[in-house]
């Protein structure tokens, strides 16, 4: 590829916007699908590819509102019938983000489980029955990133084949 022309130049942004999209869905703190998008509008729109980049573009953006949807309805709905409530995913959010700060790497995911853990507890004053819901708030946050993975793998398989078909 040649990054001295225009074209070869949008290509390579997008490429590096889809690469690090898809790792930052797995790594926190980077919007990781909104920049799997963004790569895909980048090469679609400013990439001269005509129909065949409109057609990515459109795909892609119906895959990404797709997987939003999916990504909090799926997990929402297995979390309410565990009866774990929102207030507690948000609190146990908000110690994962201090967490996060406090321990680097891992401080997320402990904050998380430790902030819902302390929730749960407060509020059923069961020990068993907190580990409960913390156990079905990990499994739905797994659900989330998986749900967000696919999507990204699935927007730059949609590039990919546009620049395959370009």
């Amino acid at each position: 590829m040649d990054v001295t022309d225009s074209s070869g130049l949008v290509a390579f942004i997008s490429a590096a916007a889809v690469l690090i999209g898809v790792v930052g869905v797995v790594v926190p703190m980077l919007p990781g699908l909104l920049l799997c998008w963004a790569g895909v509008m980048v090469w679609a729109l400013f990439g001269g590819h005509g129909a065949v980049g409109w057609t990515v573009a459109v795909a892609a953006t119906l895959v990404l509102a797709l997987g939003f949807t999916a990504k909090y309805l799926v997990p929402g709905r297995n979390l309410k019938r565990a009866g774990v409530p929102n207030l507690t995913l948000f609190l146990g959010g908000l110690l994962g983000i201090v967490g996060f700060f406090l321990i680097p790497v891992v401080g997320l995911v402990i904050g998380f489980v430790l902030g819902v853990f302390i929730v749960e507890r407060v509020r059923q004053k069961d020990n068993a029955r907190a580990w409960e819901s913390t156990k079905h708030a990990l499994k739905a946050a797994g659900v989330s990133m998986l749900i967000e993975l696919a999507t990204a793998l699935l927007i730059a398989g949609i590039w990919l084949g546009g620049l395959l078909v370009a």
